[in-house]
């Protein structure tokens, strides 16, 4: 049986729990007494950015760890968070814009596909739009490639998913 298996290497989140991170932000900003009535705000611009308006840039990094903690609770990696620096904005505010990380941009695929290249597994790893896909005979050297992945995970700063592993 020479049955070729595969698996989609990919960068994606849920956008439901995400949207779901950023009303728990909200909540608790008007709850916490230091950002009550500062008149802060977290917006998200469809699923390419959100941008966190505020009085000042200390509660502006608040808000912001708010963001990561509530993202990690949900289940979300912080890499796909990609902060943009520190704006004035319109009377006498500071605003951030966070743009978020989906799909693997060209450059990392070919990182990934080179890595995996350069491990010598018996697999074959193809760039297919924002994704790659890997396929080979065997699937304990699928497994191998995962964890190679996973590993250097650190390197590649943007947030992977294995999927459509058959």
């Amino acid at each position: 049986m020479a049955k070729e298996c595969s698996f989609d290497v990919v960068s994606d989140f849920d956008r439901q729990e995400l949207v779901n991170a950023v009303d728990q932000v909200k909540r608790e900003i008007s709850s916490r007494f230091d950002l009550k009535d500062s008149g802060s705000t977290v917006d998200m611009d469809a699923d390419k950015a959100i941008i966190i308006t505020t009085t000042d840039e200390m509660k502006l990094r608040n808000i912001y760890d708010i963001l990561q903690s509530k993202l990690v609770k949900r289940g979300l990696s912080i890499r796909i968070l990609d902060p943009q620096n520190i704006e004035n904005a319109l009377g006498g505010k500071v605003k951030r814009e966070i743009k978020l990380k989906k799909g693997l941009t060209q450059e990392l695929a070919k990182k990934i596909t080179s890595d995996i290249k350069d491990a010598k597994l018996k697999v074959q790893a193809s760039i297919q739009g924002d994704q790659v896909r890997v396929s080979g005979k065997d699937k304990d050297t699928l497994q191998e490639t995962i964890q190679l992945l996973r590993k250097n995970e650190e390197k590649y700063d943007y947030p992977l998913q294995f999927t459509n592993y058959r």
